[in-house]
């Protein structure tokens, strides 16, 4: 027997692991790990940092959603801040009590630049007359 036959099954099963590793991150799941999705800061923003890197994506259509939701369905490695479209500067403790207004970028627009801004009002108020800053 040679070394070619012996080393055959191992290098079949290295193939097959690094494939099935691939196709894994291919599918990986778009649910942020909830440790990683505690809203923190404090002021009038409430911001998520996880060492954003560079993200080919585009932007959902969350405006007029909650924007605790759309926290949550955000990728875990994007760089979010939620604002107060008030003009009031109101802090973003609890984002389950705001909808979102309006976002940067608009949505379905490329996210090409970090933080995402979603302009948020509380969810009893009118997102009319504000703007995307």
């Amino acid at each position: 027997m040679t070394v070619s036959k012996l080393l055959r099954p191992v290098l079949t099963a290295t193939l097959l692991a690094s494939l099935l590793a691939s196709v894994a991150a291919c599918g990986a799941s778009s649910v942020p790990d909830a440790a990683a999705n505690t809203p923190t800061g404090s002021g009038s923003e409430t911001r998520r940092s996880a060492g954003p890197a560079p993200v080919a994506a585009t932007m959902p259509d969350v405006i007029g959603g909650n924007a605790k939701r759309a926290y949550e369905q955000m990728s875990s490695e994007l760089d979010m801040t939620f604002k107060d479209a008030s003009g009031q500067g109101r802090p973003v403790d609890d984002p389950v009590e705001w909808k979102i207004c309006n976002s940067r970028p608009g949505p379905n627009q490329r996210i090409t630049e970090y933080p995402v801004i979603f302009n948020v009002m509380k969810v009893k108020e009118s997102c009319q007359g504000t703007a995307a800053k």
